[in-house]
């Protein structure tokens, strides 16, 4: 089975804007046989309350909710017209947002169980002024809501993350919940520019191991993401290789993620990937 398990479109605002069908035959030629569609959720109207830094980081995030009629409508298109040729998933990558899990368990229980593979991750967490920034979006809002929150220490950033993903690995968000977790260390994306550690220490490894043995107990799987590798400040895939070998040991299946949202990037490093594994 060559599956991709994590994948954008035209819905979401940050892409490319390339059509998810061109993804899809791309998917198709480079023989893959399973390919889910996991556009980012709309995010809760009142988290723009919760949330600072630049207006991109919440703007830019997720696809709006009045576009869901014709997401679900262009991806069920897509399932029909491509069922002889590929398996084709419907579903969501899912904001753990903790300050609006009420929200966040409404919209899954109208929108989850149309769905058929999904992610949950974290892109968000509370820094400076007790309110939440965007992990992934500009260097200087990594920089000033959270690195400085942490007074520059790095290893405690990437605990604070790591954190993050154990509380969302164990909140139960309802039936038909994301059951794979979405790229464990994209707190790592600007590492090069701030010239932050390769590897967790001790203690965040600590923390691995306890994320690893609760996504075993809740037959969670994890994204093997790698959009990092083609970051420009990060070089890596979303987990690295030697959380990806523990994962292995600790019993934690991984799917592959191209994390595609463009057509070029559908079947990145699919190979070196494989090979690894």
């Amino acid at each position: 089975m060559k599956k991709d398990g994590h994948s954008h479109t035209e819905f979401c605002p940050h892409g490319s804007g390339d059509d998810v069908e061109l993804m899809i035959r791309k998917a198709i030629k480079f023989g893959f046989t399973e390919y889910s569609i996991t556009e980012h959720a709309p995010l809760p109207p009142d988290f723009q309350q919760d949330y600072a830094g630049d207006p991109t980081g919440l703007t830019e995030a997720a696809m709006a909710l009045n576009d869901l009629p014709a997401y679900f409508k262009k991806c069920r298109q897509m399932q029909t017209k491509y069922r002889d040729q590929l398996k084709i998933n419907i579903g969501f990558e899912l904001d753990f947002l903790p300050s609006q899990l009420a929200w966040t368990k409404d919209f899954w229980a109208e929108y989850g169980p149309q769905t058929q593979d999904n992610v949950l991750s974290v892109h968000f967490m509370q820094g400076a002024a007790a309110k939440f920034w965007c992990v992934d979006d500009t260097l200087a809002d990594f920089k000033t809501g959270l690195l400085d929150n942490q007074n520059g220490d790095a290893q405690a950033l990437y605990g604070q993350y790591l954190q993050a993903l154990l509380a969302a690995a164990q909140t139960d968000l309802g039936p038909a919940a994301p059951m794979r977790l979405g790229h464990m260390t994209l707190i790592k994306k600007f590492q090069d520019y701030f010239n932050l550690p390769i590897k967790f220490n001790a203690t965040n490894l600590a923390l691995v191991t306890q994320l690893f043995s609760v996504l075993k107990q809740r037959h969670f799987a994890l994204d093997l993401n790698t959009a990092g590798l083609y970051k420009p400040y990060c070089n890596e895939t979303y987990p690295y290789s030697d959380l990806i070998s523990q994962a292995e040991i600790a019993g934690v299946p991984l799917v592959y993620g191209s994390d595609a949202h463009s057509i070029v990037e559908v079947s990145h490093a699919y190979h070196q990937v494989e090979k690894f594994i």
